[in-house]
């Protein structure tokens, strides 16, 4: 169980961060920091929280900002009294800011890959950089946790995704060895996961079947991951059990990185669900 740790997750307002939110609020998380450049979105989470009894505030903050990153780690450190976890779930895949067939190292803008360097990377070590001042002072567990992802770690033909990926694995061992022996900072790599922005990814292909099983036909599981299957190993990572946890990376992907191969089984995919994607 996570106890009563202070908590500031960024990306909440939707999938696996919100999903954390509520998993660390019924673990018994004291304080629930939701950031998201959504904040309607970061609203309904808090709310959320707050239906299951924790304590929860939603602040608005743009990843791009460094000046955004600092206010947003302080004014929830301020409002908890201090910070025991940092969740950088946030991240973003490079079509949402270039055409889906403009991902690719010789065909992706220099915006878009700025874009998703900005969100996936340096946003995650400026979050870790001013939230260390208030991880090192807490008497209760210290950690960080950080997404990387199963991209990261093999490779993809979706460019900046995979590079910042492989990067933030590397940052996670490396702010385990600055940051030690008080703080701890590990990191999990999701296979294809039941998200909004998993959606997204499929919902722009052409052909939405074969796509659906480029991402997860890979899994010895065949099927996509679920958010609260990725909320329990965040919390466990986050919590006094992992104590012992420092510098690795967890790949939660279904068995995707166990091996070089396609099943070849029926996935479990239903057309209709893909229609229905828009």
């Amino acid at each position: 169980m996570l106890g009563p740790k202070r908590i500031l997750i960024t990306g909440a307002a939707q999938g696996m961060g919100r999903e954390i939110a509520l998993e660390a609020t019924r673990q018994g998380a004291s304080h629930v920091g939701l950031t998201d450049v959504n904040g309607d979105g970061a609203e309904e989470t808090a709310a959320l929280v707050r239906e299951l009894g924790g304590e929860a505030l939603a602040v608005v903050a743009d990843l791009r900002s460094g000046e955004a990153i600092r206010k947003m780690v302080d004014e929830v450190a301020a409002w908890a009294g201090g910070l025991d976890v940092l969740v950088n779930n946030a991240g973003v895949l490079d079509h949402v800011f270039t055409d889906p067939d403009r991902v690719g190292v010789d065909t992706l803008d220099e915006d878009a890959w700025d874009a998703v360097n900005d969100i996936n990377l340096k946003a995650v070590w400026l979050a870790t950089k001013h939230a260390a001042p208030h991880l090192r002072a807490s008497d209760r567990g210290p950690s960080i946790v950080n997404a990387a992802s199963v991209s990261g770690m093999n490779g993809s033909a979706m460019t900046a995704y995979a590079v910042t990926k492989a990067a933030v694995i590397q940052l996670t061992r490396t702010t385990a060895i600055n940051l030690a022996p008080h703080v701890r900072a590990n990191c999990y790599s999701p296979g294809a996961i039941k998200t909004p922005m998993g959606n997204s990814h499929l919902a722009s292909a052409t052909d939405r079947l074969e796509r659906a099983r480029s991402m997860y036909g890979t899994h010895l599981i065949p099927r996509r991951g679920t958010v609260e299957e990725i909320a329990q190993v965040v919390c466990f990572l986050a919590s006094d059990a992992a104590s012992f946890l420092t510098g690795i990376n967890v790949p939660v992907d279904g068995g995707t990185t166990a091996w070089r191969g396609v099943q070849d089984v029926e996935l479990d995919v239903d057309p209709a669900e893909l229609d229905q994607l828009g």
